[in-house]
């Protein structure tokens, strides 16, 4: 049976700047914030399966105090060797779900993988996509060193990995946005990155504003419950830290 570990950063406040600024709920308030702040948990997720240490999405990349990387630091809280991952499936590349795609290490100055010993997983097009529209959703110079590296796979359209994870591009938060199924003997665990991002988006039927094709997202949460409903999906929640997992 899989084991999910929710690596929760936290919470967080954006605004226009794409800025993501650590909010604490029990000091922090949003009228504290500039105006049209919004409130944004992040949560890359550990699926270990009988094969893979699996890796979804990256996190923001930041550092704590004493160096050591904030994702580093929670795997290693959960008992994992971060040189363990075999896995890094990248939904898309915004900066809030790839800034751990890499890091500079402090002492050097070296740009590097930040899990050097996994295979990445990240759409062709996303990538051309984001070195393209280099600026505030995404930041190349965290993403541009998958390019330079033998161990990145850049996936085309719908696939599968080994048998028994598929991935499909969805392309409504973003155009070349893509979900993962992970079916793990018959459990199947779904990571819809953006396109399902909580818990809530998934009960309630709207077109996010900031999307990039905000009808088409709305329509695919609705398949999405449809399909998990129907195969038992577990769904996964990127910006979710009080419901991480669920099924409908």
């Amino acid at each position: 049976m899989a084991r999910i570990i929710p690596l929760s950063e936290g919470s967080f406040t954006v605004d226009a700047t794409k800025r993501f600024i650590p909010y604490n709920p029990a000091q922090d308030t949003m009228q504290q914030r500039t105006s049209g702040s919004l409130l944004v948990e992040i949560q890359p997720f550990l699926v270990i399966t009988a094969h893979d240490y699996i890796l979804l999405d990256t996190g923001l990349g930041f550092r704590y105090p004493n160096g050591v990387l904030q994702i580093h630091q929670h795997l290693i809280d959960n008992g994992i060797n971060p040189m363990e991952i075999t896995k890094v499936l990248m939904s898309h590349l915004h900066k809030d779900h790839s800034g751990g795609v890499s890091s500079t290490d402090p002492v050097t100055g070296q740009r590097e993988l930040t899990f050097p010993h996994a295979t990445y997983y990240v759409n062709r097009h996303e990538m051309e996509y984001a070195l393209e529209n280099d600026g505030k959703s995404y930041l190349a110079e965290d993403v541009a060193i998958l390019q330079q590296k033998d161990n990145v796979i850049f996936t085309e359209g719908d696939g599968t990995i080994d048998d028994y994870i598929t991935y499909e591009v969805t392309g409504a938060h973003c155009p070349y946005h893509q979900t993962f199924l992970i079916d793990d003997d018959g459990e199947k665990l779904f990571f819809g990155g953006d396109e399902a991002p909580q818990v809530s988006y998934m009960k309630r039927r709207f077109a996010a504003k900031y999307d990039y094709d905000g009808k088409r997202g709305m329509e695919l949460r609705q398949q999405f419950i449809q399909r998990g409903q129907k195969d038992n999906w577990t769904f996964l929640y990127y910006h979710d830290t009080k419901v991480p997992y669920n099924k409908f």
